[in-house]
């Protein structure tokens, strides 16, 4: 005979049983989903399923992956990997990340390893005693030491240093600080730097980091840099060509044409003119061969010339640190190819 009690007890066994079964499947139900979320995100939608376009757009703010080209939405549950936070300036997101700097090839060891400061307070503004100003000089010194225990790395410190104060005289943008770093990286896997100056090899990969980018930057720039002889830097520079196989962009005359007008104070219509000038010569085949300076030199004299500006040749071959020859002969080439009446 059952009684109210094993009655009850049963029924409670039942609740459980039924209860922890719907946990479980709960839970189950949750991994099953979370799986299938992670692999729609590794599956990268390249083209759209309607019209096979390649024009893709992420729409993270609303949520969707929409086809440029015929509109259709692909997905409509995005999940954006950023950050929670909003920032609209640069103080702002430095300030509000939490992880370290990028990486950056600049950076002997990339920016992997910590730095201790030499700021002798501790975390609330007050000054050590001597004893631990002692001990973190020696945490210092012991500190630099294992950033740099081979060869290769102190090459590597001596190298971006370098890189450093070239950088700052010649007054180059972060990229091609990067750039000229990869280049020295590779002549030094590649055995380039065993028995040359490193300084050399660090100025000729500074040269061709600007040669690559086209940004305005002579060779006599960065020998004057540098400090060292013309030749010794020529020299790396061409062997970084050779056995890095480089291939370098032809130079652009329109390139130089905003820094030389920016040392002669000209304006920036008469800018507009000796661009336009460039172009129709490079339309007519004139700028293949030549040197682009004097070109530029040559232009902006001719520019000059239309807007009633009074330089001379030797101030725009001063301004260019080209020859007034050079200038002479490319403006004539100019005026009589183009038709000019100045």
């Amino acid at each position: 005979m059952i009684t109210n009690e094993l009655f009850n007890h049963i029924l409670v066994k039942i609740y459980l049983k039924n209860k922890h079964e719907n946990y479980y499947g709960g839970i189950k139900s949750l991994i099953s989903q979370k799986e299938k979320i992670v692999k729609k995100e590794e599956f990268k939608i390249t083209e759209c399923p309607e019209c096979k376009s390649k024009e893709i757009v992420e729409d993270y703010e609303q949520g969707e992956i929409v086809c440029k080209k015929c509109g259709l939405v692909i997905n409509d549950q995005v999940l954006n990997k950023g950050p929670e936070w909003r920032a609209f300036t640069k103080e702002e997101r430095e300030e509000r990340g939490r992880v370290g700097i990028p990486l950056s090839f600049s950076i002997h060891d990339k920016g992997l390893s910590t730095v201790i400061e030499r700021v002798n307070k501790d975390a609330y503004g007050r000054s050590l005693p001597m004893d631990k100003r002692i001990e973190m000089l020696r945490l210092r010194k012991w500190q630099i030491r294992t950033r740099v225990h081979t060869s290769i790395e102190r090459n590597l410190a001596q190298a971006m240093a370098e890189l450093d104060r070239l950088a700052d005289k010649l007054h180059l943008p972060p990229q091609i600080k990067e750039r000229a770093a990869v280049i020295y990286r590779k002549a030094l896997d590649a055995g380039l730097v065993r028995g040359r100056s490193i300084a050399a090899i660090m100025a000729g990969a500074v040269y061709a980091a600007c040669r690559f980018s086209e940004t305005p930057r002579t060779l006599r720039e960065v020998i004057e840099a540098s400090g060292l002889k013309r030749r010794d830097v020529a020299r790396c520079y061409r062997l970084l060509i050779k056995e890095l196989n480089l291939k370098m962009p032809i130079e652009d005359p329109m390139k130089s044409i905003s820094k030389i007008a920016s040392r002669l104070g000209l304006p920036m219509e008469t800018q507009s003119k000796a661009i336009e000038v460039l172009r129709q010569a490079k339309a007519k085949g004139l700028i293949a061969g030549k040197d682009p300076l004097g070109l530029a030199a040559a232009a902006l004299y001719v520019a000059c010339a239309i807007d009633g500006i009074k330089k001379t040749q030797k101030d725009i071959a001063m301004a260019a640190e080209v020859t007034e020859v050079t200038v002479r002969n490319r403006y004539k080439s100019l005026k009589e190819a183009l038709g000019l009446n100045v």
